[in-house]
């Protein structure tokens, strides 16, 4: 079992930064790709960035390329979302999901981030 918690959302205006950490306990050891997703009010949920175990190869949603970045530190058994030029239409709550090849997926309970002037 894996255990996920997310924090660092919160209220910030439209061109500001977040950094969203989300750290696993349990069996991080055996985790292998780690997602930030998110959900806006009335919409489905959307895959934002995606991280592979090694750290080497990222994917982003075309809506937040180039300005935000995923991250991780298998160390610290953490990974990270740095939300740079932030825009009202990423107002959602924002959800890391890990994947153990053994067990499945495993989501975290999400973390609120508004944007608003």
């Amino acid at each position: 079992q894996v255990q996920l918690v997310e924090s660092g959302g919160g209220l910030v205006q439209p061109g500001g930064s977040l950094r969203l950490s989300c750290q696993g306990s349990g069996f991080t050891s055996s985790i292998h790709a780690m997602s930030w997703y998110r959900q806006a009010p009335g919409k489905e949920r959307e895959l934002v960035a995606y991280i592979t175990r090694a750290g080497d190869t990222t994917n982003y949603a075309d809506s937040v390329k180039g300005r935000f970045t995923i991250s991780r530190d298998n160390a610290k058994n953490t990974v990270y979302l740095q939300m740079n030029s932030l825009k009202l239409e990423d107002t959602a709550v924002y959800y890391c999901k890990a994947f153990i090849p053994w067990s499945g997926y495993y989501w975290g309970q999400g973390t609120q981030v508004t944007v608003s002037s």
